[in-house]
């Protein structure tokens, strides 16, 4: 798709039908403002049909990356196109919630369709006994468990690589693909 000159687009305000009256008889100034019409057609379109250009789901596919830029989504250009438009979205939403187990399992959910339970290793250990034995130290390790919702195969380098995205740099990260849906096991 290009918004660039359009064959055959008319233009809703012809620059020939504004000019004086003495210039409405004159061909070179018609013919020149046509010309001009020719060029700011789609410019004028664009501008009219702007508010389309803002939304995700009525924005032209090629739009969409920059329209995903300006909200800050993370999007693959492997993934089909209304799961573009899905996260283009629900961008605001998600990075409201980024960094915390319901926004990290929200954003596995939308992009691959899966369940997620993360088990966080990165939490800070304390006793409720003054002077007492301290826990373990913590293990460091973000675990994401995943296992598919509607039977689909599950990318395990794709889900990785979004989970990398929100671990925190203290953590290691490791993505564990579980057989069966969730029906199947009772979770």
């Amino acid at each position: 798709m290009t918004r660039a000159a359009v064959p055959g687009l008319p233009s809703r305000y012809p620059i020939g039908g504004l000019l004086p009256a003495l210039y409405a008889d004159d061909d070179l100034a018609q013919r020149f403002t046509a010309g001009l019409d020719t060029v700011l057609a789609p410019v004028l379109s664009t501008l009219d049909n702007l508010p389309a250009y803002l939304d995700p789901a009525l924005t032209p596919d090629d739009f969409l990356p920059w329209l995903a830029s300006w909200v800050g989504a993370e999007v693959d250009p492997a993934w089909p196109v209304d799961l573009r438009r899905a996260v283009v979205a629900r961008a605001v939403e998600l990075h409201r919630r980024r960094g915390t187990r319901r926004g990290l399992t929200d954003h596995l959910r939308l992009c691959f369709g899966v369940e997620a339970h993360i088990h966080d290793g990165g939490g800070a250990t304390w006793s409720s006994q003054p002077g007492g034995e301290l826990p373990p130290a913590p293990t460091g390790e973000l675990l994401v468990r995943v296992r598919a919702l509607g039977g689909r195969p599950v990318d395990a380098a794709r889900v990785l690589a979004v989970v990398q995205a929100s671990c925190p740099a203290h953590l290691t990260c490791r993505v564990e693909i579980l057989p069966g849906t969730p029906d199947e096991t009772g979770e």
